[in-house]
């Protein structure tokens, strides 16, 4: 019974090709959202002036700044 629930939803590592496959044909047609991604920016509209530090990761090292 669980086997056949479970059979109707896509999971584990076909879930994870499928998204890949999804996002590789959006850079493939150079839509925005595949920019995005190609750019390791946010796609779903967030700000990026202050934010989105999780994508770009850690804040480049200013000079002369220790403390």
């Amino acid at each position: 019974a669980l086997r056949n629930e479970v059979e109707k939803y896509v999971v584990e590592g076909d879930l994870r090709r499928q998204i890949y496959a999804n996002i590789q044909r959006l850079k493939d047609i150079n839509a925005y959202r595949g920019i995005r991604h190609k750019r390791r920016l946010p796609v779903r509209g967030q700000r990026t002036r202050s934010n989105a530090r999780t994508w770009k990761g850690p804040r480049p090292a200013k000079a002369g700044k220790k403390r």
